[in-house]
């Protein structure tokens, strides 16, 4: 069964499954430069169509299109009990006639209802049909099927929050394809985490932001502390809150999110009144929400004696790795799983596969995290030099020359991490060197650089240093290491570890072996290749036109610029003509 799947809201994507293989996933802000979050509103099939036959496909062989439910909340329009409105949005048919569609719904606060129960759509005068599924179904499908557990054939918790829900709770059993709904684990949106941070300098101007402000905060939290005096309002006051919700029976959406706007109200307010330091604040609120997601979490799981202590984490708040590290490192779960595309980005693959669980007799899908757009052709630049570079011969460039280095490789990562493949990378051993990223990037000095590190390395240099080929976990730099590799320490000595062996991605893989035999150190800085504000790099061109660095390594040859320190001295360029 040949499955496209849709997400036509922001994060939007084009996903195709054949067989329960992934074949590619396109984000659309990895297309051309485009702004990151960007939208599939208003799709032409035309452009589905180009997208399929890039591939090798076209669109008479699919044989069920799969669109991501979704809804815009508004109190006046929602379904107050339990979901946002229903969404149409337009699109255009194979000849460019635009026709209103129907999505299915948002999933905002899911009750006894069938989670895999679809919406099916046809519309014969446009030749479009479809089917449409609840938006947290994209994501809870999503997360398990792509899961070592759904390999395995094993059951799973699913956790579902993301920004415009509560954290809700599931169970797959892996026999039956039944999924059990266990019910919010409390009643806080996910979005209050960069809601509340947007009460406080420097996150008050964001607006147009909004999805990028969660990141910013984890990072920004490490200036501050968290302060126990308001911790303990904060638990009390939400305590509270929950026990009203409980003792009042209070099930109807529109009041339990009042109840969560008015919680963070409270918040801000006792905050002025006792002039705390807004970055503690921040603090505080993270830690608060930290161990109320463990200590319902672990409520849940004893609730449940007999289940699999299997868990997939998923939503955009699965971005969280320091959420995320703390649920592995409880001892509450056999496992963890947290897919690499946690938000909205892994929507269309999420709303393909609840096809492929509901019509076929599969539940675990074949996939690689590089399936990506494809790179961009590239012509001459004359204000570039280019020649062949091996793997070795790049490692000695970044060992020699400690600049950042543009590495261009094969198709794109799927979800918001650069892992290699549309990366600026660097060594991490000089002082300077995440503040000359950040620069490049026009990022706050606060920001984190990640690491990426041999595999077999990781545990001698980040404790735990466990697997982690996806950088969706908190490591703490080991101490004997913190003066080794400042550039990827954030400020409080932890870093966003991305592990790589030699079958995950084998270049980048080689290129750590060479780096480390030169400086003894195994790993570089990498950061997301990328305009401020934009999807990564489709291209070697879009890097020239972008000029924040002096060389691109892409398709076995290195691109330098030519006015540049690299192009006068390095070995590579000695039979370069350099007269220009």
């Amino acid at each position: 069964m040949i499955i496209c799947g849709l997400k036509l809201t922001h994060d939007g994507a084009i996903a195709l499954i054949d067989n329960n293989k992934l074949i590619f996933s396109y984000e659309m802000e990895k297309l051309n430069n485009n702004l990151r979050f960007s939208s599939l509103l208003n799709l032409d099939l035309r452009f589905l169509s180009s997208i399929l036959e890039e591939n090798g496909y076209n669109i008479q062989d699919v044989d069920k299109f799969v669109i991501d439910g979704w809804g815009d909340y508004d109190e006046k329009t929602a379904d107050k009990e339990n979901d946002a409105a229903a969404f149409f949005t337009k699109i255009k048919d194979e000849f460019g006639k635009d026709f209103k569609i129907e999505l299915g719904r948002y999933g905002m606060l899911v009750k006894d209802e069938d989670v895999l129960q679809e919406q099916s759509f046809s519309y014969p005068e446009n030749n479009f049909s479809y089917n449409s599924y609840l938006h947290i179904s994209g994501h809870l499908m999503g997360a398990y099927c792509t899961s070592p557990f759904a390999a395995n054939n094993e059951d799973s918790f699913v956790l579902v929050w993301d920004g415009g829900m509560f954290p809700q709770c599931f169970y797959f059993n892996a026999s039956t394809k039944k999924i059990d709904n266990l019910g919010p684990i409390f009643h806080i949106k996910g979005d209050s985490y960069a809601s509340f941070a947007s009460n406080y300098h420097p996150f008050t101007n964001f607006e147009g932001e909004g999805l990028s402000i969660a990141g910013k905060v984890m990072a920004y939290i490490a200036l501050g502390e968290c302060v126990p005096e308001i911790l303990e309002f904060f638990k009390d006051t939400f305590n509270k809150n929950e026990g009203e919700i409980l003792t009042d029976n209070i099930k109807d959406l529109s009041t339990l999110i009042k109840r969560s706007t008015n919680l963070l109200k409270e918040f801000v307010i006792y905050g002025e009144i006792n002039e705390v330091k807004p970055v503690d604040l921040m603090a505080t609120y993270h830690v608060f929400l930290q161990e109320v997601l463990l200590l319902k979490l672990n409520s849940l799981v004893n609730r449940y004696p007999m289940k699999t202590k299997n868990i997939c984490l998923v939503g955009g708040c699965a971005l969280n790795i320091k959420w995320n590290n703390a649920i592995r490192n409880s001892g509450m779960f056999k496992d963890v799983w947290v897919p690499p595309f946690p938000n909205d980005s892994g929507s269309a693959i999420g709303a393909a596969c609840s096809e492929m669980v509901k019509y076929t007799d599969k539940l675990a899908l074949e996939w690689d995290v590089y399936s990506g757009p494809f790179l961009n052709e590239y012509e001459e630049n004359n204000s570039w030099a280019s020649v062949d570079c091996s793997i070795p011969e790049l490692a000695r460039v970044i060992h020699d020359f400690d600049e950042p280095i543009i590495f261009l490789n094969g198709r794109a990562e799927l979800g918001p991490r650069a892992l290699g493949n549309r990366s600026i990378l660097s060594a991490p051993v000089s002082n300077t060197m995440k503040g000359k990223l950040n620069k490049i990037k026009g990022r706050e000095d606060y920001r984190p650089v990640a690491p990426i590190c041999l595999v077999e390395d990781a545990p001698e240099i980040f404790s735990p240093g466990t697997p982690d080929p996806y950088m969706l976990y908190d490591h703490k730099v080991r101490e004997e290491w913190l003066n080794k590799i400042p550039a990827i320490t954030h400020l409080d000595g932890t870093a966003r570890l991305q592990t790589v062996s030699s079958n995950s991605n084998p270049e980048i893989y080689a290129l750590l072996q060479e780096y480390k035999s030169l400086s003894g150190v195994p790993l570089l800085c990498n950061t997301s290749a990328n305009h401020s504000g934009r999807g990564f790099f489709p291209d070697v061109q879009s890097v020239m036109d972008w000029g924040k660095v002096n060389a691109i390594w892409s398709k076995g040859k290195v691109y330098v610029r030519k006015d540049s320190r690299i192009f006068a001295e390095s070995e590579l360029f000695k039979l370069v003509e350099k007269s220009f």
